[in-house]
């Protein structure tokens, strides 16, 4: 069952995304009286649709991806002087670049609107970035960090949110991050390296933030359950240990090997302590371990955002996402990051159907920031995708004449054929992270 909810997630993602990407592409060849003979939602032939004017709108057999057929569009297609290769190149441009604009107004809107409903924020999301937790042997461990320390200074970024830290690290895998901590009264340069995670394939240091750790959820059967924790509780420690991450729970239920454990918790301000026997999970993706039966999640609190800023709380979201795409993919090509890191269909399919699962809210947030993964992958100068149209167009304008017919041929074959090959990659990626070792 979970399997269709997640297919049919998906086809809503990204029937949405491709919509608002085509529609760009329609309204502003339609400003420039561009005759447009096809919209399809999908590739092959056409399953249903409906003619209205001179454009067949159409949904075709093949549900992944979409295209604005408009006259002229091609090389060798008999000249139309309301042909796209008839208009000046400033307003193929802006036909071209239509399309990824779409997904980024749509990236901006959706968080914006999700803002006015719902802003949720982490409760120490503008505080200092202190360390809750040392992972043993880690590159964070041999670098001399220690829990409480507060980075104060990571590379050219001072007083730096834990999100900040986050940012840096997960693009740094084998680079050396300048560290400037405060440990009590004294101040101490370090450095650390990130280490690459082979599974996710982005940069790991071995640490986590201080941060208060809540119940986000129950597991029924288990003793959590029956001792009445419920989803909201506030973790306050466990067998004494005062709990800073989620690691602190696994540490001291791996050490108490299956005995009772000692734990307080926090419910409308009164602390309330209880008895729980963990239980041994043996089918956990992260690999068995003991459980006492409750989600962990960092606590967060709920505001809702008027619509001017909402709006730029939904600008500086998009643009910390479009950073950190942006640095990711120099880190690829510098190998400090995985290719194993990109997400394909597959992958994308479990993300929206577990966010489906959870609530419109995660659903919306998801669409945004796959609208605004689309967008940026559209803008990369590849020939077949719009970057490369805009590269090709952008050339052609400097030169003051078009390119020859077989230079662009050579050029979109060419993109096809990379273009194949990263399908076939991330295809393949995802199918390897379903399957067990």
């Amino acid at each position: 069952m979970a399997i269709f909810e997640n297919i049919g997630a998906l086809l809503v993602l990204i029937g949405i995304m491709i919509v608002i990407h085509e529609l760009g592409h329609y309204w502003a060849a339609r400003a420039f009286d561009i005759r447009v003979d096809t919209f399809s939602i999908g590739f092959g032939p056409r399953m249903i649709g409906f003619r209205k004017g001179e454009t067949d709108f159409r949904i075709a057999w093949i549900p992944f991806g979409g295209y604005v057929r408009m006259a002229g569009e091609h090389p060798g297609d008999e000249m139309d002087p309301r042909g796209f290769l008839a208009k000046p190149r400033w307003q193929r441009l802006v036909v071209v670049f239509a399309g990824p604009a779409m997904n980024i107004v749509l990236a901006v809107a959706l968080l914006a609107g999700l803002f006015m409903i719902q802003f949720p924020k982490m409760a120490n999301a503008d505080g200092p970035a202190v360390i809750g937790y040392v992972k043993p042997n880690s590159a964070a461990a041999l670098a001399g960090l220690r829990e409480g320390d507060v980075i104060v200074q990571i590379d050219d970024k001072t007083h730096p949110t834990w999100e900040d830290v986050l940012l840096k690290e997960v693009v740094s895998a084998g680079r050396a991050m300048a560290l400037l901590v405060e440990r009590g009264s004294e101040r101490l340069p370090l450095t650390v390296t990130p280490q690459l995670d082979e599974k996710s394939g982005v940069g790991l240091a071995g640490w986590a933030e201080k941060t208060e750790i809540e119940v986000g959820g129950l597991v029924p059967g288990m003793d959590a359950a029956r001792k009445g924790l419920q989803a909201g509780d506030l973790l306050v420690s466990i067998n004494g240990r005062p709990i800073n991450t989620a690691y602190s729970i696994h540490e001291e239920l791996k050490r108490a090997d299956g005995k009772p454990v000692d734990l307080v918790y926090r419910r409308a301000g009164k602390e309330i302590a209880v008895s729980i026997t963990p239980s041994y999970s043996t089918d956990l993706p992260g690999g068995n371990r003991w459980m006492i039966g409750v989600e962990l999640s960092p606590r967060v609190t709920y505001t809702r955002l008027g619509p001017a800023e909402a709006f730029r709380e939904s600008v500086n979201q998009n643009i910390k996402g479009a950073t950190l795409i942006y640095q990711f993919i120099h880190a690829l090509l510098e190998r400090r990051s995985s290719p194993k890191s990109i997400e394909g269909p597959i992958r994308i399919a479990q993300l929206s159907g577990e966010a489906a699962r959870r609530g419109p809210a995660s659903f919306v947030n998801l669409m945004a920031t796959v609208s605004l993964n689309l967008a940026i992958f559209n803008l990369l100068p590849i020939p077949i995708l719009d970057g490369g149209v805009i590269l090709l167009l952008l050339i052609e304008m400097l030169i003051r004449r078009d390119l020859s017919l077989q230079i662009k041929d050579a050029v979109f074959k060419l993109g096809f054929v990379f273009l194949m090959v990263v399908v076939v990659f991330v295809l393949y990626n995802d199918i390897s992270k379903i399957l067990p070792g």
